[in-house]
């Protein structure tokens, strides 16, 4: 197997700025002149990103992922490309698996382009290559944490080599394509996992490009997820569409990082391993194979540069929204919806792609979107208590809103249980995490209480419905529908009681508060009734 060629295009457009200085004053008015202050700081914005290759040629392990080590937020994206050519004993001229490439012209090589729904199965030309070569996305190990790499020597923002260790080869230093000339540009023998926690490089010499100094190991981020490609990516819920995975355009070839690398941090891997089939180790002959990588580096302001014109490819339909995700940081809860106060009518919300937390107005009542349970099921509540209701007179008040609700809302109800069984857990009894009783965690302590989880039961029938402890406990949490205190509490500050009991005898119950303890679980008396909050509906609703 011959070694891949490495190509880095220039980091672009990353301006330099510095702060200018802040002046803080002030003066009071009961003649304490002059108590002033001054906070000042001047900083240089330092661009600076380099595409890591580990390659060993015997073990066939292929380590590909981009390091951030400049102070400011990148954005990335790499893409690969392959060839491969034959020659059977007694034949004097190799012949390339894809017509019109040439092993010397890398821009001819073929760009690796997956199916739209399993990156492991490359298309069109690139297929010719699914004989012969296994490529293996990111880096997953069961109960390990993420890898370590040696960071760059080299930190000039301007050289466009890569830092490549063992049999790979930057393009920089070297565009031999003979399979066996030298062009490394950093340590390391290219194997898995070659460098671990606490080891360290010295450079003086330099032995490798760049500064003459000691770096420690660093590690690469976790993935959130396997890499995937960017159909797959607009399936997930919207609070999961940026985090630390590669998404790759099956149309174009470009992996791109779903997430701005912070200053200091290195991506997943992109590529693991890079091994060839027992079908080309088995060519009567000779055969070479190469990849060839390509990273490219931009400041998020800049995202109009990875949308440009690609030659004969078309970037998908959905990389604009991706490339904004990834620039803002998130995708806007209603984004793809009407905005919290639209009222309209239920054909014209898609629950599909709208990301837990999302306030909604439809047929005249305003909900909160609270989880897509499956199946077209989703779980919304109302957004402000119904008042002056107390937790014994709860069942009456949610029959009386639902009766009340527009016939169109109705029709997308689902079953629930004719009646729960709620069980009880009181406040001495639970565990809390976080402060003002955040949430419990010892809740499977209680089977009953942990068991009383509001899904669709077909026996019942469509109705409203009170949440239990054990709703609002998995429901609490960042990128869940309450994601802080303050987003449990009811619109207008409005308490609201939930179903389960927080006492033996079934004189208490639990509530989310909004007095002392804002957004807290609180448990208050079951005949407890006040104008600053009571019921809040939820329902199932299909689409």
């Amino acid at each position: 197997m011959t070694p891949e060629k490495k190509n880095q295009r220039r980091l672009r457009n990353l301006a330099l700025l510095s702060l200018l200085l802040l002046l803080v004053g002030g003066t009071f008015a009961f003649q304490a002149f002059n108590q002033r202050a001054i906070n000042d700081r001047i900083r240089e914005n330092i661009p600076g990103g380099r595409v890591h290759d580990y390659y060993n040629r015997d073990t066939e392990n292929k380590d590909v992922f981009v390091e951030n080590y400049g102070n400011v937020p990148l954005m990335a994206r790499i893409r690969l490309s392959e060839f491969m050519e034959k020659r059977s004993t007694g034949d004097t001229d190799f012949t390339p698996i894809v017509n019109g490439t040439i092993r010397e012209q890398v821009d001819t090589w073929t760009v690796m382009r997956p199916s739209e729904n399993n990156l492991n199965t490359r298309v069109d030309d690139s297929a010719a290559f699914n004989t012969y070569s296994n490529l293996t996305f990111g880096w997953s190990r069961s109960g390990q944490d993420a890898p370590w790499f040696m960071p760059t020597f080299n930190r000039d923002n301007q050289d466009l080599m890569t830092a490549s260790a063992g049999h790979a080869r930057d393009w920089v230093t070297s565009t031999a394509t003979d399979g066996v000339t030298d062009g490394a540009t950093h340590p390391g023998d290219g194997t898995d996992a070659y460098w671990s926690s606490g080891d360290s490089f010295d450079n003086s010499g330099p032995v490798w490009p760049g500064e003459e100094v000691t770096h420690d190991a660093a590690q690469n981020l976790q993935q959130d997820r396997a890499p995937m490609t960017i159909s797959q990516w607009a399936a997930l819920p919207n609070n999961l569409k940026v985090g630390n995975f590669w998404v790759i355009d099956h149309q174009t070839g470009w992996a791109y990082w779903a997430n701005q690398l912070q200053a200091g941090e290195t991506t997943s891997y992109l590529l693991d391993a890079a091994e060839m089939t027992a079908a080309a180790n088995s060519i009567p002959g000779e055969y070479y194979y190469g990849i060839h990588v390509d990273g490219q580096l931009i400041s998020p302001d800049r995202i109009n540069d990875f949308l440009a014109a690609d030659g004969s490819f078309t970037h998908h339909d959905d990389l604009s929204d991706f490339l904004t995700a990834v620039q803002t940081g998130s995708i806007d809860n209603n984004w793809g919806n009407p905005g919290p106060d639209d009222n309209v009518q239920p054909d014209q919300i898609n629950f599909s792609i709208m990301a837990p937390g999302t306030i909604f107005t439809m047929a005249n009542e305003q909900y909160r979107y609270l989880e897509n349970q499956g199946g077209g099921n989703h779980l919304i509540i109302r957004n402000e208590s119904i008042r002056s209701v107390s937790f014994e007179g709860k069942d009456t008040a949610l029959n009386t809103w639902y009766d009340a609700l527009d016939l169109t809302v109705q029709m997308m109800v689902q079953p629930v249980a004719n009646s729960f069984t709620v069980g009880n857990v009181t406040a001495n009894d639970i565990i809390w995490e976080g402060e003002f009783r955040w949430r419990p965690t010892n809740l499977n302590d209680f089977p009953v209480v942990a068991a009383d989880i509001t899904q669709v039961d077909t026996s019942g029938a469509p109705r409203a419905f009170a949440l239990s402890l054990a709703d609002v406990t998995r429901l609490s949490g960042s990128g869940l529908a309450f994601s802080n205190h303050d987003e449990r509490v009811g619109s207008n500050d409005t308490y609201w009681a939930l179903r389960t009991f927080a006492d033996s005898n079934n004189e208490f119950n639990w509530q989310i508060s909004n007095a002392a303890g804002y957004g807290r679980l609180h448990s208050t008396r079951t005949n407890t009734v006040s104008s600053s909050g009571g019921i809040r509906p939820a329902l199932i609703v299909q689409q």
